[in-house]
């Protein structure tokens, strides 16, 4: 830990140097993230999955885990996998046959205060990796990656699906078998995001939090869209909203 906490020193004090230069990080979604006060901090990541998902689980927390400012622990989930409801202070991950609504993955975090995490879910669509398409364990590992990447403030670093495959997750690709893992920019982006600590923790708490559902209607507003990728936004008053990252499938 005290190795890890001055590499998160290190890495914070490096983003802050080279911000304006081309090869620092820049696919942080929105600004959002949880609130902690020091780093790194630990979020737990709710397995609500089947035995088919869990190594790939298992994989992200791994890789996610070696950011400097940022680790993660699998621990039982507190959800069903059907409706996957969020859990204050931590992500649930789930997979279930959602049906033929479109999306392949998609991840949803609960704002407070404009941009602090204070949930996370991600949901899997059996219904499409099921198919000769998806049902590989390259696609699986690559959406469980990114879907939970995105709960910690990550964008995609590239959308186009057609563009050489940059080695990352976080990464559209129609060829997912180098983009399966982060790389070194992701890393580094979270260092970017996560330089700052704030007064007060969203990790681990116990509070009620906004819900979405499996369905478009429930997303609210989309506010970007690309290729193969649409976000939402749904807002609930009080300063707190429920951001949706959806990626569908071809």
């Amino acid at each position: 830990m005290r190795m890890k906490l001055l590499a998160a020193v290190t890495a914070a004090a490096a983003a802050t140097l080279t911000f304006s230069t081309p090869a620092q990080a820049s696919h942080s979604w929105g600004g959002y993230h949880w609130a902690r006060t020091a780093n790194p901090f630990t979020l737990k990541l709710g397995d609500n999955l089947n035995s088919t998902w869990d190594s790939h689980l298992s994989t992200a927390s791994s890789d996610w885990s070696k950011s400097a400012v940022l680790d993660t622990t699998v621990v039982a989930g507190q959800s069903s996998a059907r409706r996957c409801a969020a859990t204050t202070g931590r992500v649930e991950v789930c997979n279930n046959t959602y049906g033929n609504n479109g999306w392949l993955g998609i991840a949803s975090i609960s704002i407070t205060g404009g941009t602090h995490i204070t949930s996370g879910t991600v949901k899997l669509n059996d219904t499409y990796f099921n198919t000769a398409t998806y049902n590989t364990p390259a696609w699986r590992q690559l959406v469980t990656c990114q879907e939970v990447g995105h709960t910690f403030g990550l964008d995609h670093q590239d959308e186009n699906f057609d563009n050489p495959n940059l080695n990352t997750c976080m990464d559209y690709t129609n060829s997912p078998d180098s983009n399966q893992h982060p790389n070194q920019h992701d890393y580094d982006e979270l260092a970017t995001i996560y330089a700052h600590l704030d007064s007060t923790s969203t990790v681990d708490q116990s509070a009620a939090v906004p819900q979405v559902g499996n369905d478009k209607a429930s997303w609210g507003k989309r506010v970007a869209h690309s290729e193969r990728g649409d976000t939402y936004v749904r807002n609930f008053g009080d300063g707190k909203s429920v951001v949706t990252f959806v990626i569908w499938a071809s």
